[in-house]
């Protein structure tokens, strides 16, 4: 227990003031039981006698009662509430805080909780059978592991796992050495902000685009510009003339319209980076989840400048809370990647990393890797179905064989009639999402994300039903 006696009188007395001033305060909350007389005297440093003295005084004045049996314990009063606000003056925080406090402001989708059918974006497929495996795997390594931190860059043994996953799933060609194990995506995108961008830098993005990376280089002070996609991804002619310093794009799965970006349109913009001399991050969320083509490379295995940061995430393959992503560097920023790693986090938790490196050596990986995609493809085949059914020619379907959300374009409606629309549906437990936050400038294009790894097959379909009445619905206002 935390007291500071003040050196004035006698010590029951100092004593005394200490504790009846936690309790005032509201640091021992009403009901809690205080140590035992013989357990504060001795972390204390004082006789048992002074203890005693200090509590009987208490007694008296009723800040604290007795329990035969029990101890002691503090009274149910009323105490005065600490004001940490009760500062006359305060330094502004740094511009980066305050960027950072805006962009936390803005208005981005909203995850919904509670409701029958939540169709939310982002999360991996919940495998009852993955808990289990992954139990083990931590066990073993928290019985195995050199319980150090380890170095910056990550586990030796995940980064040589990390680039034979990649060698063989996305045709990147690394050395462990290029490989920095990170804390998620949005670590790696701000350690990409904090390495590569200055005030007022100028970076591309896709539009529309994920929120997350806008709402980071904002917050870094970027200045962005945003270039538009099509079916075939970002659209190169539209690259801004002036030299940026970075593009952002997700070209196996444009987040959130799912388009694909052609062969010829990812040489076009490697060819704009050496011409330009800027940087590409490639944000592959979620590359692993091709259901019917055969992949297109990534970027970074066509990049032959050293131009490219490819970054992947074992998060949504595995769980969200696992909190482990990677990034493979260009060799001359592997250096000042390294740095700005040690001086954010220091470096990930070495149990996690060891359990996912034997796991994906022992090939658990890629079994869970087979059966999420099976799922996944079975789950998207019957939102799309049900789509069909229910919705009709009401809305257009962003079809790409790929991920694990699908965008519908609705038809008829306008920016106001699809928030009303999402609201009503919540009303009917049925959750959501717009399109519209994802735009650097306004849509007049109406469109819903729709997730499907939260949702079973039959809750699809109910969830597709329920959909339908929506519309129905608003067709009758």
């Amino acid at each position: 227990m935390y007291l500071e006696l003040d050196g004035h009188g006698p010590l029951y007395d100092q004593l005394t003031r200490a504790l009846k001033s936690s309790i005032v305060q509201g640091r021992i909350a009403p009901g809690t039981q205080l140590p035992p007389t013989r357990e504060l005297a001795d972390e204390l440093d004082l006789s048992r006698t002074t203890v005693l003295a200090a509590y009987e005084q208490l007694r008296a004045e009723g800040f604290i009662a007795g329990r035969v049996g029990s101890g002691s314990f503090v009274s149910e009063l009323q105490a005065r509430p600490v004001n940490h606000h009760a500062v006359t003056a305060i330094p502004p925080p740094s511009r980066y805080a305050q960027r950072a406090r805006e962009v936390r402001d803005w208005d981005i989708p909203r995850i919904h909780r509670g409701l029958r059918y939540n169709l939310q974006y982002g999360n991996p497929l919940v495998n009852p059978a993955l808990n289990n495996a992954w139990g083990r795997e931590l066990a073993r390594a928290a019985t195995y592991t050199r319980l150090l931190v380890n170095e910056v860059s990550g586990l030796e043994a995940l980064r040589q796992q990390t680039c034979e996953y990649l060698a063989r799933r996305r045709g990147v060609q690394a050395e462990p050495d290029d490989v920095l194990i990170v804390s998620g995506t949005q670590q790696a995108i701000n350690l990409v902000s904090r390495v590569l961008l200055n005030e007022g830098d100028s970076v591309v993005l896709e539009e529309p685009h994920y929120f997350g990376a806008h709402q980071a280089f904002v917050a870094h002070g970027a200045t962005l510009t945003a270039v538009r996609t099509d079916d075939d991804g970002i659209v190169c002619e539209e690259l801004p003339e002036a030299s940026p310093r970075l593009i952002y794009v997700t070209p196996s799965h444009q987040f959130p319209t799912g388009a694909i970006l052609s062969l010829e349109r990812r040489k076009a913009l490697l060819r704009y980076a050496q011409k330009h001399q800027c940087w590409i991050m490639e944000d592959d969320y979620d590359g692993e989840f091709n259901y019917e083509a055969h992949p297109m490379p990534a970027l970074r295995s066509l990049d032959q400048d050293g131009r490219v940061i490819y970054v992947g995430t074992f998060s949504k393959i595995m769980f969200g809370g696992l909190r482990l992503a990677y990034a493979v560097m260009p060799s001359a920023l592997l250096p000042d990647f390294r740095n700005a790693k040690y001086l954010c986090d220091v470096a990930c938790p070495v149990i996690e990393q060891a359990a996912l490196a034997h796991f994906m050596e022992d090939g658990g990986f890629e079994r869970h890797l087979r059966l999420a995609r099976k799922e996944l493809k079975t789950r998207r085949e019957a939102l799309i179905a049900g789509l069909k059914q229910y919705a009709h020619s009401r809305v257009e379907i962003a079809d790409t064989p790929a991920g694990m959300h699908i965008v519908v374009w609705l038809r008829d409606y306008d920016q106001a009639k699809c928030e009303a629309l999402i609201a009503f549906a919540h009303e009917k437990g049925l959750g959501l999402y717009p399109t519209a936050p994802l735009y650097l400038h306004a849509s007049d294009r109406p469109g819903l994300m729709l997730g499907y790894c939260g949702v079973s097959v039959t809750e699809l379909h109910e969830a597709m039903q329920l959909f339908g009445q929506c519309l129905d619905y608003f067709e009758t206002r």
